[in-house]
């Protein structure tokens, strides 16, 4: 995901989940391409039919580059079942659905949310298994996984909160296209150091995610200085995509401010 230094800052994807909220979903393919947005991401698509997301993204004229794998009933509070013993067949199921949904629309990665439960050697094994089964079914497809760690302070319970154990999923899984997705909101509040992590783990990172600390606003709202670090990615030679996922604190397109050096 790292090959090659492109000389370019890093490239900014808006999250679709989050970005325009006043708009209808649908809606927000065109606006975030308005935006100056080449690409979007989105959490959960399943609402929609595949060939209406198709349509949206190509008319608007956006790529998409991530979206999530199906985290079971999220409007009662799960999030994700990638390490629940007992789900196993509908976390495939899932995988399956997940695969058409970006074929639909040519995403190249799909990311992973293990769940919420205790953190013990069962559910290790469960999702060290079930990330071995995603990662094969996608690399069948052409297609990257990637895991991603959460903040227990806004996802309390949530079974993967720091790095190092999304890394030792990784490694029992042991597939060769599936990787960390790093989030700098949630890293910032459980490791910091984030500048040192980013070096440290970015040959394992597939994909990369924003928002700043402490509310989840915009870059600029908070204590993340992110000029340094998307000036530090360019720099160590991370071609890849940062994902915008952040909640604006007023309106989309003034809080963009500070995106616009890296929208032109």
């Amino acid at each position: 995901m790292c090959a090659g230094y492109a000389g370019a800052m890093p490239r900014l994807a808006a999250n679709l989940s989050t970005l325009f909220p006043q708009l209808e979903f649908l809606e927000r393919f065109a606006a975030a391409a308005a935006a100056g947005f080449k690409a979007v991401e989105y959490q959960f698509p399943y609402r929609w039919k595949p060939d209406e997301l198709a349509k949206r993204a190509l008319d608007a004229g956006v790529q998409v580059v991530l979206h999530n794998l199906p985290a079971g009933d999220y409007a009662k509070g799960e999030r994700g079942m990638a390490c629940l013993p007992g789900r196993e067949q509908e976390f495939r199921e899932g995988v399956e659905r997940a695969i058409e949904y970006a074929r639909a629309v040519n995403c190249p990665r799909l990311n992973c949310l293990a769940g919420l439960a205790p953190v013990d050697r069962e559910h290790f094994a469960v999702l060290v298994e079930n990330v071995r089964y995603a990662a094969r079914e996608l690399g069948a497809a052409r297609l990257s996984l990637t895991l991603e760690p959460c903040n227990t302070r806004t996802v309390p319970g949530f079974f993967l909160s720091r790095s190092a154990q999304a890394i030792e999923v990784l490694n029992g899984a042991g597939e060769g296209n599936a990787f960390l997705q790093y989030d700098f909101f949630h890293m910032q509040i459980m490791e910091g150091d984030l500048a040192q992590s980013l070096e440290r783990l970015l040959p394992r990172i597939g994909h990369i995610q924003l928002a700043d600390v402490p509310e989840r606003h915009e870059p600029g709202t908070g204590e993340i200085n992110f000029d340094f670090l998307l000036r530090r990615l360019d720099a160590l030679g991370y071609s890849g995509w940062v994902g915008c996922e952040y909640n604006p604190r007023g309106d989309t397109l003034e809080g963009l401010k500070w995106a616009r050096p890296y929208l032109s």
